[in-house]
C-alpha cells in the first residue's frame, strides 16, 4: 500500500469528535491533525489512526474511558528525573493516543484487555522510556497483586536507564519508602495483599525460569541479536489475564535482527495483510521519497519538536552529520529513524583525479568564456572554497579551477601545518584572514577573476553565507543563488561524476588538494537512492569535491 493509496482512504472516515473529547480532547486533537494533514505524517502514522477509528466501532470490542482517564490522571501525577530536577509532565496528543491504544481497548465477551504487545519505534528525545517507565509503575501499584514487571535490554547498563527513572519516580511517590524496598536490581511493593515487583534484567536468558511476568519492557530491540531473552519472557505470560509487553527502540545500524522482522511484520498489520489484533505499533519514520536533510521530515519524523527538544537540536546535528560517514549515520539512525548501515566504500580513487589533472591559469583563456562558480565557506577550522567550472565545447569536456583558502592562524597552529605552509608556498593553498577566513578577500578574488569568465551564477550553501552574500551583491553581481545542500540536489551531479570521469571528460587544475578532497568522500543514500557526498572521518576535507559537484548540478540545471 502506497502512501497516496493511504491518503485517499482518509475521505471514507468521519471522526467521532463527541466520544474522542469525552476521552480526552487531546486524543481528538491528535486524529484531527493526522488526518486533516497527512502530508505531515508517515504512513505507518496514519495506518495507526485507522486501525483506531475502525476498534471504535466494532462491536466485539469496547472501550474504557473510565480506565484511560485514571490512567491519564496518575500519569500527570507523577514525577520523572528531569534537568529542572523531578517534574510532572502533561501528556502530549501523541501519548494520549499510543496510551489510549494500549490501554483502552477490551474483549466485549472476555472482558480482557485487547492490546498484548505495543511497539514505540520513535527516535531519540521522544520520552519514550519514560512512557514506558508509568506503565511499569501503573502495573505495579494497580494491575495483578503479584504483578511482576521486567525491564530487559541489550546490556544491563541499558536496562538500568529505565528501572532507574521507576525507582525514581517511586521515591518521590514515597519520599520515606514505607510502602516500597528498593534494591539495585529490583523495586518491592510493600502495601497490604501487594507482592508485586519490578526487575532490572541484562542481556541473559539463563536462569530465568520459573517468571510469571505480567508486563515486559524491552529497550532499544533494535540492537539485539537474539530474540531469546524477549522469549523467555512473554512465554511466562501465560496465566496472566492483562499481559502487556512493550518494545521501546530507535533504529540502528544492525539491518537483519529478530527486531527487523518484528517490524515488518508490525506494518503489515497496520496494513491489514496480517490479521493480529492484540498489537499496536506506533512508527515514526520518513516515508520513502522523504528528503532526510528537509526540516519537514524531521517534524514529521519526531513529534516532540518543540516538547522535549527543540528544531535547532536537528539543525545542529544534521550540520555535524555532513561531517563524517559516523555522524551521518549516527544523525539517521537515532534522529531520523532509519536503519542505516555504515558506510566505508571509498567513492573515487585519488589516482584517477591525478590522471586527470592538468595545469590551468585564466591567463591562458583566449576568450571569456562562461562558467558556473560555486562557494563552500568556513569560519575558522576549514579550508573555504571557490570552484570555477568551464565547459570547453571543442573537447566536449567540463575543466574545474579550485581556490582554497585558510586562515593564517589555522595555517600555522594545524596539526598538519607542515603540508600546509608547503601547499601555501606553492600557491595551492591562499591565507585568507588571521583568526577567520575574510570574505571580503575571497568575494574580491571572484570578482577580480570574473574579467576572465562570464560568470553564470555563483552558487552557495545558505549556511554561513549571508555575510559574503552581501558583500557580493553590493559588489554589483546579481547572479548568486543558494544551492541547497539536500540528497536530491547532488544526485545527478554525483551519478554525472561518476560517469564523466572515467570517461576522460572532466579536467581538473593541477591543485593537489583536488585529488585530496575527492578522495576523502563517501557518498551516503537516503531511503530514495539520492545520494550525498559526505566526509570518510571529521578530520577529512571535502570542500572541493563539494564545490565540483555543484558547478556540475548548476550546469545541469542552467535555463538559457
Amino acid at each position: 500500500m502506497t502512501k497516496n493509496e493511504v491518503i485517499e482512504k482518509i475521505k471514507d472516515y468521519e471522526i467521532p469528535t463527541e466520544q474522542l473529547i469525552k476521552i480526552d480532547s487531546r486524543l481528538h486533537i491528535y486524529v484531527d491533525e493526522v488526518l486533516a494533514n497527512p502530508n505531515h505524517h508517515n504512513k505507518y502514522e496514519i495506518l495507526a489512526v485507522f486501525r483506531f477509528l475502525d476498534f471504535l466501532k466494532r462491536d466485539d470490542i469496547i472501550f474504557n474511558t473510565k480506565e484511560v482517564k485514571k490512567f491519564i490522571v496518575f500519569y500527570e501525577h507523577l514525577k520523572f528525573p528531569s534537568n529542572k530536577g523531578m517534574q510532572s509532565f502533561e501528556l502530549t496528543p501523541v501519548q494520549v493516543f499510543q496510551f489510549s491504544n494500549i490501554l483502552g481497548f477490551y474483549k466485549k465477551e472476555s472482558g480482557y484487555r485487547l492490546c498484548r504487545e505495543a511497539l514505540l519505534f520513535v527516535p531519540r528525545k521522544f520520552s519514550k522510556t519514560t512512557s514506558v517507565a508509568s506503565l511499569a509503575i501503573y502495573d505495579t501499584l494497580f494491575g495483578d497483586s503479584d504483578a511482576q514487571a521486567y525491564v530487559a535490554s541489550n546490556s544491563f547498563a541499558q536496562s538500568k536507564i529505565c528501572f532507574d527513572i521507576i525507582r525514581n519516580s517511586l521515591k518521590a511517590l514515597d519520599p520515606k519508602l514505607s510502602h516500597f524496598r528498593l534494591n539495585r536490581e529490583i523495586i518491592y511493593n510493600l502495601m497490604p495483599n501487594r507482592t508485586s515487583f519490578v526487575r532490572c534484567l541484562s542481556t541473559s536468558a539463563d536462569r530465568l525460569d520459573g517468571l510469571n511476568a505480567s508486563m515486559v519492557i524491552l529497550d532499544e530491540y533494535a540492537q539485539a541479536d537474539s530474540a531469546d531473552l524477549k522469549n523467555v519472557l512473554t512465554s511466562s505470560m501465560g496465566v496472566r489475564k492483562n499481559p502487556l509487553t512493550v518494545t521501546i527502540t530507535t533504529a540502528s545500524s544492525k539491518l537483519e535482527t529478530p527486531f527487523t522482522s518484528m517490524l515488518e511484520n508490525y506494518k503489515k498489520v497496520l496494513e491489514g495483510e496480517l490479521m493480529n489484533d492484540s498489537i499496536f505499533a506506533s512508527i515514526f519514520e520518513p516515508d520513502e521519497e522523504d528528503d532526510l536533510s528537509s526540516v519537514d521530515t524531521w517534524y514529521k519524523v519526531q513529534p516532540h519538536i518543540g516538547v522535549t527538544v527543540n528544531e535547532e537540536f536537528y539543525r545542529t546535528e544534521y550540520q555535524k552529520a555532513t561531517m563524517s560517514a559516523d555522524d551521518m549515520m549516527e544523525f539517521k539512525t537515532k534522529l531520523l529513524n532509519v536503519f542505516t548501515k555504515n558506510v566505508t566504500e571509498i567513492w573515487i580513487d585519488k589516482s584517477v583525479i591525478e590522471k586527470n589533472t592538468e595545469h590551468f591559469d585564466f591567463s591562458m583563456l583566449k576568450a571569456r568564456p562562461q562558467a558556473m562558480v560555486s562557494v563552500d565557506l568556513s569560519v575558522k577550522d576549514d579550508f573555504s572554497c571557490v570552484c570555477y567550472a568551464l565547459y570547453d565545447s571543442i573537447n566536449k569536456r567540463f575543466v574545474f579551477k579550485n581556490f582554497y583558502y585558510i586562515p593564517k592562524q589555522t595555517a600555522e597552529n594545524h596539526p598538519n601545518r607542515a603540508m600546509y605552509q608547503e601547499l601555501i608556498e606553492k600557491g595551492y593553498l591562499i591565507v585568507c584572514g588571521n583568526e577567520v577566513i575574510d570574505y571580503k578577500q575571497i568575494a574580491s578574488d571572484i570578482i577580480a577573476n570574473s574579467k576572465y569568465v562570464n560568470i553564470l551564477q555563483i552558487g552557495y550553501d545558505a549556511y554561513r553565507s549571508k555575510e559574503f552574500i552581501n558583500i557580493i551583491k553590493t559588489s554589483g553581481i546579481r547572479c548568486a543563488i543558494p544551492y541547497s545542500q539536500t540528497y536530491s540536489n547532488f544526485t545527478s551531479p554525483v551519478e554525472s561524476f561518476e560517469l564523466a570521469v572515467y570517461e576522460g571528460r572532466l579536467k581538473f587544475d593541477d591543485n593537489p588538494l583536488n585529488a585530496y578532497c575527492i578522495s576523502n568522500v563517501m557518498i551516503d543514500e537516503d531511503k530514495m537512492q539520492n545520494k550525498k557526498p559526505i566526509k570518510k572521518s571529521r578530520n577529512d576535507k571535502i570542500d572541493g569535491a563539494i564545490c565540483i559537484l555543484m558547478c556540475l548540478g548548476m550546469f545541469q540545471n542552467y535555463k538559457r
